[in-house]
């Protein structure tokens, strides 16, 4: 149950602290979404929900500022998010300005780097709305991490391709490459004076930017390094610079001394928590009397502070000298979980935002840091029921031109060019020329069996497109229309059955898996061809089916059937041995009595 506390309204809950926390709205925070405070000032909160779209809320009036769609949302999910420096943005009316005259000067939070799963990075922009550019064409796997240059105008990427990208945002392009590790990069972070690179996959790994070569190596973790930060601002020289280190399902903050004479093969200070840490915020020390502030938000959701004088190695790991829960106000509470916390000068003071992330909560709140255990009370279903009406109002939208693909309604992941604005004669004509046509008449245009999907076949006749075919498919499950069904599941391109998959909405993967599942039951050359589609929706959709807080019941039947056929598949392979060995013994006597026949 939660923790008692004295002054604060506190209920009891079946489940353990440490237990997996459930989002309000009935899905698992197990799903790991980027979720990134602004700098400075904290007024900005950046995050990708499981529909891809990138949402900045402003945390001052808990509205929604911008939304972000990007073209491949879908087939190209963010995978993080981090805050460029603030910038410079000039502000005052718009007239030419005396030499007397003072400029009004106000650094603001502005761009915006996210990497995705294709291996693009998105640069967007908060001030303009807008993409602000495209870099591409530096890594051939997802990045999984970007990190910004304190002063100068550059950006650093890890990949799954193992390599490191640092890009040059004045021009858009690569500026170095090269091979960080023999595993996926997962974390990179720059010093704060911007000399120092440190990088990791399983092995932590510091670079000389200006050389781009090895500085330090440090090992310590079992699995794939998530977090990495530094503690103190000073250089390597000194003995005096601190990094803090997390790592996928480890449950300790490790604290890394970077030594002169390179004797920091082990960590010197360990932080135990709950779970593995998914957001970190840190106040860095300038000095041995100042001590490092840590608020660390776990997998499980729950928030932990530390505060720490790094003036030597400590043996025994450092609890947490305040956890931080959250739950609702019902007679039976349920957790809450906290998505992402930030500290600020005020050591009581901190930022929080919590729920879900579609609409999440932000607040600024006061925490007693002497009390070792705080649980905090709020009524979430009633601010989540609030209307959005006013702050859909605020959304700035891209301005989208020729250049530019977005989604068609209804069909998310399909990329379109759009047309430029035509004239009314023009418009009139375009309306009376086109015709929507029926299902019939797309399932008569659409015949796999014929030559029309060859490169030979001419303009005029219908083509198999991947569009036409996740189209069908929405449609077929909905009206659960047979017909419409085997038209689609009788293709034999895995392609096709790819493309298809993926241009798929979230709310049509459950029903094809259900669909599948029933068709796995029947005849053997039909379970063949729903093996392809069930693959491809555990490619393209395992994270948003892992989301799913019923997932045991929906792919129960799925799950026992496969279990069932793979412990068949044993004592086929059994039976497999004796027929081929009753066949080779029926030949033999075959063909004696042959030979016999023919003497």
């Amino acid at each position: 149950m939660y923790w008692p506390l004295r002054g604060a309204q506190c209920g009891s809950n079946p489940q353990g602290p440490s237990a997996n926390l459930m989002a309000v709205d009935g899905g698992s925070t197990s799903l790991h979404l980027p979720c990134v405070f602004s700098p400075k000032a904290r007024q900005y909160l950046a995050l990708c929900a499981q529909d891809g779209k990138l949402r900045v809320w402003n945390t001052d009036s808990k509205t929604l500022h911008q939304e972000y769609v990007p073209s491949a949302h879908l087939s190209a999910t963010c995978m993080c998010i981090a805050w460029g420096p603030c910038r410079t943005v000039k502000e005052g009316p718009q007239r030419k300005k005396r030499k007397s005259e003072t400029v009004g000067v106000e650094k603001k939070a502005d761009l915006l780097a996210m990497g995705t799963a294709a291996g693009t990075v998105l640069i967007y922009s908060t001030v303009k709305g807008s993409l602000h550019c495209t870099l591409d064409e530096g890594h051939s796997g997802g990045v999984n991490c970007v990190q910004w240059h304190p002063l100068d105008s550059l950006l650093y990427s890890g990949s799954d391709d193992t390599n490191i990208v640092e890009w040059d945002l004045q021009t858009g392009k690569a500026r170095s490459k090269w091979k960080a590790d023999r595993a996926a990069v997962t974390s990179v972070c720059v010093s704060p004076d911007g000399k120092l690179l440190l990088s990791a996959g399983q092995i932590i790994k510091m670079w000389d930017l200006n050389t781009k070569e090895i500085y330090r190596k440090f090992t310590g973790h079992s699995t794939a390094v998530t977090t990495l930060c530094f503690a103190t601002t000073r250089p390597p020289d000194s003995n005096s610079l601190y990094f803090l280190s997390g790592a996928a399902h480890d449950r300790l903050l490790s604290v890394w001394q970077v030594r002169e004479d390179g004797k920091d093969k082990n960590s010197l200070v360990s932080f135990t928590l709950t779970d593995e840490p998914r957001h970190i915020d840190i106040i860095t020390s300038n000095s041995k009397e100042e001590a490092v502030r840590l608020a660390v938000v776990c997998k499980d959701g729950q928030l932990h502070f530390f505060e720490h004088f790094l003036n030597g190695p400590c043996k025994k790991p450092l609890s947490p000298s305040c956890t931080v829960l959250m739950s609702d106000t019902k007679e039976s509470p349920m957790p809450i979980p906290l998505l992402a916390a930030a500290l600020t000068t005020d050591p009581r003071t901190v930022v929080l935002a919590y729920g879900n992330h579609l609409q999440p909560m932000m607040e600024k709140v006061e925490i007693n840091t002497a009390e070792r255990h705080v649980c905090l009370t709020r009524d979430v279903q009633t601010s989540l029921s609030l209307s959005m009406d006013t702050t859909v109002s605020k959304v700035k939208t891209p301005i989208v031109d020729t250049k530019c693909r977005v989604l068609v309604p209804g069909l998310p992941g399909h990329q379109a060019p759009v047309k430029g604005t035509s004239q009314g004669s023009e418009k009139r004509k375009k309306q009376t020329a086109t015709k929507e046509m029926s299902i019939e008449e797309r399932l008569c245009e659409i015949n796999l069996s014929t030559a029309s999907t060859a490169k030979g076949a001419p303009k005029g006749t219908a083509s198999l497109q991947t569009d036409n075919f996740a189209v069908l498919l929405v449609q077929g499950l909905e009206s659960n229309d047979a017909n419409i069904l085997n038209e689609v599941f009788q293709t034999r391109k895995e392609m096709v059955v790819r493309k298809t998959v993926a241009r798929l909405p979230l709310s049509a993967v459950l029903p094809l898996v259900n669909e599948l599942t029933n068709r796995l039951q029947g005849h053997p050359f039909t379970a063949v061809l729903m093996v392809r589609w069930l693959k491809a929706v555990l490619m393209h959709h395992t994270s948003y089916l892992v989301s799913l807080p019923d997932l045991v019941s929906q792919l129960g039947v799925l799950y026992h059937m496969i279990e069932s056929r793979v412990r068949m598949f044993h004592k086929l392979t059994k039976l497999h041995g004796k027929l081929f060995s009753h066949t080779y013994c029926s030949f033999n006597i075959s063909y004696y009595k042959i030979n016999n026949y023919f003497i």
